[in-house]
């Protein structure tokens, strides 16, 4: 049987949203752009014009994956701005967002910290790590002029706080989200007392 012609509208998501779904149900090892092409309902030679091959399409879904998440902390700095909070309720309504991205999407988590991926975004990829630490960072230097949080270099500061949700939310993936919330109160409450100025 002869590929069907390429006439999708929007071929790259709905390949980004296919394989995403493929991840999280089967692992990357699963993931094949022949597959992804068959079930959008185009030519097997149509993803090359998005992805010239599997790991493209895996670096894309990990830079997909850091933009969402950046997106998520960005809304919850909104709201905690909004709010006029302080930073212990600053860096929670952070932690939320960043632990429910985290196990929303578990598998897709994974691959956006897997150290595999193509020279050609990795620049990229950094990039976008920054952009998220950068959310964390400015919630650290806020914590600092407001007097909240100890002096010291703020970046280092930043990667301790993100670097404990990561593992927070690594940990807690079978939990029930309200025993999640209350772990992640303390762990906040911990993390604060570490930070205060003594």
């Amino acid at each position: 049987m002869p590929d069907r012609p390429y006439h999708h509208g929007d071929l790259r998501s709905t390949l980004l949203s296919s394989a995403e779904r493929t991840l999280a149900q089967r692992g990357p090892g699963a993931l094949s752009l022949r597959e992804l092409a068959r079930e959008a309902g185009v030519s097997h030679a149509a993803p090359g014009r998005h992805f010239k091959d599997k790991q493209a399409l895996l670096d894309a879904l990990a830079l997909n994956g850091f933009r969402r998440l950046q997106a998520s902390l960005e809304r919850a700095r909104a709201e905690q701005d909004h709010a006029g909070s302080d930073t212990g309720d600053y860096l929670l309504g952070l932690a939320r967002a960043y632990v429910g991205f985290a196990m929303s999407n578990a598998a897709l988590l994974e691959l956006m910290y897997a150290r595999k991926h193509d020279s050609d975004v990795s620049d990229q990829l950094a990039a976008a790590v920054g952009d998220m630490i950068a959310i964390v960072l400015d919630a650290i230097s806020e914590g600092q002029r407001a007097g909240e949080i100890i002096e010291g270099d703020p970046t280092a500061i930043a990667f301790t706080v993100t670097s404990t949700l990561h593992g927070f939310a690594s940990f807690s993936g079978d939990e029930n989200t309200e025993d999640v919330d209350e772990s992640l109160r303390n762990v906040v409450r911990l993390l604060m007392t570490g930070l205060s100025p003594r």
